[in-house]
C-alpha cells in the first residue's frame, strides 16, 4: 500500500501601497505593506482559502515594523472578498489593520486591487482609516513570479525548525574529540544593543577526560564597554533530547533561559523563516566534514528580558537567529557573519582554514548563503567553497578589524566587507577537544557593506546593503 503524498501548499508575496490617516492627525501618511502569504493548501478560486501573513509595515514617520503577522482570507467567488487582518507595532502599542477587497464582476480590476482598511487599537477602538492599492504597473510581474507550491514533508506536519524536528535533534553522543554548539545572536531594535549567548558541549579527545558543558553571555551596549559572564564548565555525560541543558542554562527550540554572574535571561524565540544550511545539507546529516553549520531558521524574532549588572534589557521583536555547529572543534583561522538585511533578506558567511592535513595549506574555504527575495544563492552551499580551485572564484581575506569575502556563482557576484571596531569587540579564550587553545574576537555591533551585482552583458548593480552596528560577526584563531 502506497502512502498518500502530502498536499501542496501555496506561498506568494504581495506589496500594497497607499495612505492612512491616524485619528487625531489632520493629514495622510504614506504606507507600504510587504507581505508573504502562506497557505497549507492550493488556492481554490471557487472556495475559501485561509493563509498566514507575515511581513513589514511602514507608515511614513511613525513605524517600520518588520515583524507584522496576521491572516488572509481569499474568497473571491464564494464570499466575493479578499480580507486582510494584520497586527503590527506603532509607538509601543499593537494595532490591527482590518480591511477587504470587495470583489465585483462589474469592476473586476478595481475591486481586486483596492483595499479600504481600518486601524484598530488592542481594545477594539478605532485608531485610523486608509486605502491601499496593488500597483499593477510595477507589482504584477513580481507578484506572479513569487508564487511557490511547496509540498510539506510526509513524515511530519511540523515545520523543519519546530521543536523536536528529527533533523535538528542534538547530535551529541559524548564521542571523544567532538563538540556541539548552540548560539544565539540578536539586536534590540529599540536601543541598538547586541546580545550573544553561546552554549557548548565538549568531549575531549583523551577518553580519560570527561565531557563537559560551558558557555557565556555577552551584552554589547551602544555606549560603554562590552560586558559578559561565563557559565560552567560542568560535567555533561548524557545528551539532552531537547538541546542544551547544563549549569542552570537551557537552550531549547523556542526558549532560552539561564543565569551567569550578574546576568539572568528568559527569552522566547519565534522562527520567521525556513532553515538555512551554511555548509552542505548532507554534512549535517552525515558528519564527514571537520564541522557542519546551520540555522534552524534563517531569521527569528526574540522577546523577553535580560537582567544584567547595569539594568534590564526588555526585548520585543528583536531580530536575530540561532545557529548550530557540530564537529571536531574550531578551524585554524575563521571568520563568520550573520547579517539581517531587512525585507526578509539575510546573509550568512563562514570562511575558514581547516586544521586537517592538506586542507590547512589551502586558502580559506568560503561558505556563503544569501537569501534574497525568497531564494537562496548560491543554490548549493558547495559552490562558494570551491573558490580555492577556481571554479566558484570565492575568496576571503581574514583579518582585524576589517575582513572581506567576495566571489561569483552563475550570473551573480558579491562583495562583503565587515568591520569589527575594537571598542565593540569581545575577545574570549577557550579550548578545543584536542586541548589546543582557541580565541575568538566577536562583535554583535559590527558594520558591514554588501554589494550584489548581476551580469547583463556587463556587471550591473542588483542590490546593496549597509549595516551600521547591526551586523553579527567574529574572527578567530587557534
Amino acid at each position: 500500500m502506497t502512502a498518500a503524498r502530502p498536499a501542496r501548499g501555496t506561498v506568494f508575496r504581495e506589496t500594497l501601497l497607499g495612505t492612512v490617516r491616524l485619528d487625531g492627525e489632520g493629514h495622510d501618511r504614506a504606507v507600504r505593506l510587504e507581505l508573504i502569504a502562506t497557505a497549507d493548501r492550493l488556492l481554490r478560486p471557487g472556495g475559501t482559502t485561509r493563509a498566514r501573513l507575515t511581513g513589514r509595515v511602514r507608515i511614513q514617520g511613525r513605524t517600520d515594523d518588520q515583524g507584522a503577522t496576521g491572516e488572509l482570507e481569499i474568497s473571491p467567488l464564494a464570499r466575493r472578498r479578499i480580507r486582510y487582518r494584520l497586527d503590527f507595532a506603532l509607538d509601543g502599542r499593537r494595532l490591527t489593520l482590518d480591511g477587504w477587497k470587495a470583489v465585483t464582476p462589474l469592476r473586476p480590476v478595481h475591486s481586486m486591487t483596492v483595499l479600504p482598511c481600518t486601524l484598530y487599537e488592542a481594545d477594539g477602538s478605532r485608531a485610523g482609516t486608509g486605502t491601499l492599492r496593488f500597483p499593477l504597473g510595477t507589482g504584477l510581474l513580481p507578484f506572479l513570479a513569487s508564487f511557490r507550491f511547496p509540498r510539506p514533508r510526509a513524515r511530519t506536519d511540523r515545520p523543519e525548525h519546530a521543536p523536536g524536528a528529527v533533523e535538528f535533534a542534538p547530535r551529541w553522543t559524548g564521542r571523544p574529540g567532538r563538540t556541539e554548539v548552540w548560539y544565539t545572536t540578536l539586536t534590540d531594535p529599540a536601543t541598538g544593543t547586541g546580545l550573544w549567548i553561546h552554549h557548548e558541549l565538549v568531549a575531549p579527545t583523551d577518553p580519560a577526560e570527561p565531557p563537559y558543558a560551558h558557555g557565556w553571555i555577552a551584552l554589547y551596549p551602544p555606549e560603554g564597554p562590552v560586558t559578559h559572564a561565563r557559565f560552567g564548565p560542568v560535567a555533561q555525560p548524557e545528551p539532552d533530547p531537547g538541546g542544551f541543558a547544563a549549569a542552570g542554562v537551557r537552550a531549547h527550540p523556542g526558549r532560552l533561559t539561564g543565569s551567569a554572574g550578574g546576568f539572568h535571561w528568559d527569552l522566547v524565540e519565534l522562527p520567521e523563516d525556513a532553515p538555512l544550511f551554511t555548509f552542505p545539507r548532507w554534512s549535517w546529516r552525515r558528519p564527514l566534514l571537520p564541522a557542519a553549520h546551520m540555522l534552524p531558521a534563517a531569521r527569528a524574532g526574540y522577546e523577553g528580558t535580560v537582567r544584567h549588572p547595569a539594568g534590564t534589557l526588555t526585548l520585543k521583536a528583536a531580530p536575530g537567529a540561532s545557529a548550530r555547529i557540530y564537529g571536531h572543534g574550531n578551524a585554524r583561522r575563521w571568520s563568520w557573519l550573520h547579517a539581517d538585511l531587512g525585507d526578509g533578506d539575510v546573509l550568512e558567511v563562514v570562511a575558514a582554514v581547516s586544521t586537517r592535513p592538506l586542507l590547512r595549506d589551502l586558502p580559506p574555504l568560503v561558505f556563503l548563503r544569501l537569501r534574497h527575495r525568497g531564494r537562496t544563492w548560491p543554490r548549493r552551499a558547495e559552490r562558494s567553497a570551491l573558490g580555492w580551485a577556481g571554479a566558484g572564484r570565492f575568496r576571503a581575506r581574514i583579518g582585524r578589524p576589517v575582513w572581506q569575502v567576495g566571489g561569483r556563482a552563475g550570473l551573480r557576484r558579491i562583495h562583503v566587507e565587515v568591520t569589527q571596531p575594537p571598542e565593540r569587540t569581545l575577545t574570549l579564550d577557550y579550548r578545543d577537544p584536542d586541548g589546543a587553545p582557541a580565541r575568538c574576537h566577536n562583535s554583535e555591533r559590527a558594520d558591514a557593506v554588501v554589494r550584489l551585482e548581476r551580469w547583463w552583458g556587463r556587471w550591473r548593480p542588483e542590490a546593496s546593503w549597509t549595516l551600521t552596528g547591526t551586523a553579527h560577526a567574529e574572527v578567530g584563531e587557534r
